[in-house]
């Protein structure tokens, strides 16, 4: 299962890694995501949205 958020959509996004000595090599940022029931069916929800939904 893709670490993607229910609610929103968001997923992972690429990003470089830079070493000491500005050696620059691929990795992948993935989101903060919770398991939370949203009406009543658990979903996983990143936090941004866990947030906005609390507002």
């Amino acid at each position: 299962m893709a670490r993607v958020c229910d609610v929103c959509g968001r997923g992972s996004q690429v990003g470089n890694q830079v070493s000491h000595s500005q050696v620059k090599t691929l990795r992948k940022f993935q989101i903060n995501l919770q398991a939370k029931k949203v009406d009543g069916v658990s979903k996983k929800v990143c936090t941004k949205c866990i947030k906005t939904m609390s507002k």
